[in-house]
């Protein structure tokens, strides 16, 4: 590339929102609703009815606001926002160990049978369906990280700061 469109790029970042970080954010968000939407409509002989379903309630709708607060944060190349979303995705990464590995390894006794409270498949897809979400955040940060420090560099260069 030439300085002139490097140049460009960098000035179009002073007019333009950070759209991509956004949109990675969202999909974060529709992975994750993915997930316990999954999690929570599938009751094994009341398994989920404890504590725990309640602890995951709370979490998802934090999950949900943070996420979100992320995404327009974001836009705007607040790199507070970049690192928030990063911690995120981390830490929809350690929910996996949370109730899709517990559910995976319990059963209950249905009719007289033992029956897997989750079964591999159902343990799979809410495995990736985290995956996916911690991905789509961590991009989401990574990008923004990358963008906010470029544009800033570049208002100090001109002299905008």
């Amino acid at each position: 590339m030439t300085r002139d469109v490097k140049e460009i790029k960098k000035d179009r970042l002073l007019y333009t929102k950070n759209k991509l970080s956004a949109n990675l954010s969202y999909l974060g968000i529709l992975f994750g609703v993915l997930y316990f939407v999954n999690i929570y409509q599938s009751d094994v002989n009341n398994y989920y009815y404890t504590i725990t379903i309640g602890l995951s309630v709370v979490y998802n709708l934090m999950f949900l606001l943070v996420t979100f607060l992320s995404s327009e944060g974001l836009k705007n190349y607040k790199i507070s926002y970049a690192y928030a979303i990063i911690v995120v995705g981390i830490l929809q990464i350690a929910r996996i160990w949370g109730i899709p590995t517990m559910a995976h390894k319990a059963t209950t006794i249905i009719d007289g049978v033992e029956t897997m409270v989750m079964d591999d498949s159902q343990f799979r897809y809410c495995t990736v369906m985290l995956l996916l979400s911690a991905a789509a955040c961590i991009l989401a940060g990574v990008i923004g990280i990358y963008k906010s420090v470029t544009l800033n560099n570049y208002k100090k260069e001109k002299g905008l700061e």
